[in-house]
């Protein structure tokens, strides 16, 4: 089945830039566009009117609105809209057989106005198998410089961070952008060393130079499927999430991976992917690991 870009749409000003945003990525990629809102018909046990096809009519307006303002900015663009009988988290999870991203809405940036990514996000993004992206909006426009770099995250081995970079190098590919690569690393407690460790460190040179060729070894199969994306190479002392953040101010996407964790009230996200949804000044891509 051919992929195409899955944009959730709720008649927000933060829905429409998502949709706006999965629009102009599918036009970098030619993909085809789905439009999908979520509504789900949920009787109150009240003494109160319920008007279900006043909803359903609602539900469709919602679409449909989207559809037309999509259409109208992008006339060349394939393009589909659909209401799901479901939860949003359900809805949109529901379509990731098709999907080659997921695209939702946020109105995060800050400590405080961060959380208002929102339950539903938060449980989409963690649960997904595919990319999510997440877009804030600046009046119904995506928050996201024209130019910039891809910037993407790298951590451990060359498997470790394998879906981000790809996903980071597909999309500078598809945009004809650059792409930053950014490994924070940290200095261990002294009972974290072991004689193995230090013997690599020492063979690279130090501490530093281990850290730098860790970086290129990851970066080396995805500089040989993309010979034509400039890369730079970026590696600082510090938490993940702090560097990333720090270097994030030309980017016109950030990429972080994202593992599979469980804690006791479901899927979590991850403290680099939290941090990055919630104060970076671009749209963020969470990439599960495969």
């Amino acid at each position: 089945m051919s992929h195409e870009i899955v944009a959730g749409v709720d008649g927000s000003p933060e829905s429409l830039a998502a949709a706006d945003w999965a629009a102009r990525e599918a036009g970098h990629r030619g993909l085809p566009l789905r439009l999908a809102h979520a509504w789900r018909w949920e009787p109150l046990d009240l003494p109160l009117v319920q008007d279900r096809p006043a909803q359903e009519r609602a539900a469709e307006a919602v679409v449909r609105e989207a559809e037309a303002t999509i259409a109208d900015r992008y006339p060349g663009l394939a393009l589909t809209a659909e209401v799901l009988a479901d939860t949003p988290p359900a809805a949109l999870l529901g379509t990731e057989e098709r999907a080659e991203m997921l695209v939702i809405g946020s109105r995060g940036h800050g400590a405080v106005t961060g959380f208002l990514l929102g339950s539903y996000g938060q449980q989409i993004i963690a649960a997904a198998t595919r990319p999510v992206v997440a877009v804030r909006s600046r009046d119904g426009e995506p928050a996201e410089p024209p130019t910039g770099h891809v910037l993407v995250g790298q951590h451990g081995g060359p498997e470790d961070s394998a879906a981000a970079l790809r996903f980071a190098f597909e999309t500078a590919a598809a945009r004809g952008a650059s792409v930053r690569a950014v490994r924070a690393w940290s200095l261990p407690p002294l009972f974290a060393y072991s004689p193995a460790s230090m013997r690599l460190a020492d063979e690279a040179g130090g501490l530093v130079p281990y850290e730098e060729k860790a970086l290129r070894e990851a970066l080396a199969p995805w500089r040989e499927r993309h010979p034509d994306v400039p890369v730079t190479e970026h590696v600082e002392l510090g938490s993940a999430g702090q560097v990333l953040l720090s270097t994030s101010g030309a980017a016109q996407l950030m990429v972080v991976g994202r593992r599979a964790k469980r804690g006791a009230i479901g899927p979590r996200i991850g403290s680099v992917a939290h941090a990055a949804l919630h104060l970076a000044p671009c749209p963020v891509a969470v990439v599960p690991q495969d």
